[in-house]
């Protein structure tokens, strides 16, 4: 209930006027049975703005820190993913892949929208990296399409760091879905998930016209820091 009153009562209407979504292609999106919308992640706000513009309830692998923040506002942060459906995964450990999937394939079991960003994190300089092949593994085994989106514009709305958000206008695109049923009972060849997570990821970077990497974000980000962590330590000995 609390979900239908964010999405039509209070919160969708409220993006919608300060955001003026350009939305494209919401036709793609089933008018029922399970799918998985794959997208990618720029900000904060696409947790939002995206399920305010889709008729129908989607829920969203949330990163687990979303549920354990400290103090008032973490509390609030975690009661509203939690009232909103939203699941949270630790991505931390071996076995965090595997309990995303497990999770995923629940939801698109009950014949329900999942959401997905196959990159794995937001995106730190607003580029397209290359996905993570969990959502391949949710779309064989769970035989459903896959609707590729893009967010436009939420990069310059809300960038990594900033608290509130910028009143700009965004767009929204979402993809025909795609059919993988040719690789049905092939979802334990590494080839296989490669190749179809490649071509979901193509057809986000057709959609939303970033600069690809084909590198993992995390990884970029962690060799990022590294880099100027050592700057920092050769500034300090040169003083």
């Amino acid at each position: 209930m609390f979900y239908y009153v964010l999405k039509y009562v209070v919160l969708g209407p409220l993006l919608r006027l300060l955001f003026r979504p350009r939305i494209e292609g919401l036709e793609h999106i089933p008018d029922e049975g399970a799918a998985i919308i794959a997208g990618n992640h720029l900000s904060f706000s696409d947790h939002f703005l995206m399920p305010a513009i889709i008729r129908r309830r989607i829920t969203f692998l949330a990163k687990a820190e979303y549920f354990t923040g400290p103090g008032v506002k973490g509390r609030m942060t975690a009661g509203f993913f939690r009232s909103a459906g939203q699941i949270p995964v630790d991505r931390s450990g071996k076995e965090a892949g595997q309990a995303a999937i497990r999770e995923g394939l629940g939801v698109l079991a009950r014949g329900e929208l999942l959401g997905i960003y196959p990159e794995g994190t937001r995106s730190h300089d607003g580029r397209l990296y290359k996905g993570k092949v969990g959502v391949a593994v949710m779309a064989l085994r769970a035989r459903v399409p896959v609707v590729p989106c893009a967010m436009v514009g939420t990069f310059e709305v809300q960038p990594p760091g900033q608290k509130l958000p910028r009143i700009k206008r965004v767009a929204i695109r979402f993809g025909e879905p795609l059919d993988f049923s040719r690789y049905e009972g092939m979802e334990g060849e590494k080839s296989v998930l490669r190749a179809v997570t490649d071509e979901i990821m193509y057809e986000i970077l057709a959609l939303s016209g970033q600069e690809y990497v084909d590198e993992y974000a995390a990884t970029v980000k962690e060799r990022e820091a590294a880099e100027q962590q050592q700057g920092s330590r050769f500034r300090r000995l040169r003083r």
